[in-house]
C-alpha cells in the first residue's frame, strides 16, 4: 500500500487511539464529515462525533489500500469493533486542502 498522506495517517492514528481532539485537529476549521447519513461541520461537531462513535463502537481502522481519483484520496480499510458484522470494509473518501482534511465521506 502507498504511504498515507500526513493528514490521513493522523486521522487513522487518532481514531485508533480514540483521541477525538487529535482526530478533529486533522480537519480544516470548516471541514465536514459525512457518516451514517449525517453531516458534521467544523471541528467541534467532528470531535463530538469521534467521541461518540469511539465510545459506542470501540473500533479500529486497518488501511488496506489508497488511490487517488477525482482529486480525492480514497482509503479502503478494514474496520473492527463492537458492532454487528464486525469486521467490515469501509471506504474513506478524503478531500485534502492545505495539508488538512477538508471533507471526509465514509461509505460501505
Amino acid at each position: 500500500m502507498n504511504e498515507l498522506p500526513q493528514a490521513i495517517a493522523g486521522y487513522v492514528e487518532a481514531a485508533n487511539a480514540r483521541a477525538p481532539e487529535r482526530l478533529a485537529a486533522c480537519f480544516n476549521a470548516d471541514g465536514t464529515l459525512f457518516d451514517e447519513g449525517n453531516v458534521r461541520r467544523g471541528r467541534a461537531e467532528i470531535e463530538a462525533w469521534a467521541r461518540h462513535t469511539g465510545d459506542l463502537y470501540q473500533s479500529t481502522i486497518e488501511p488496506s489500500g489508497l488511490e487517488e481519483a477525482d482529486g480525492r484520496q480514497k482509503l479502503k480499510a478494514t474496520v473492527s469493533g463492537q458492532f454487528p458484522g464486525s469486521p467490515i470494509t469501509l471506504h474513506f473518501h478524503f478531500l485534502l486542502e492545505s495539508g488538512r482534511i477538508q471533507s471526509l465521506e465514509i461509505k460501505p
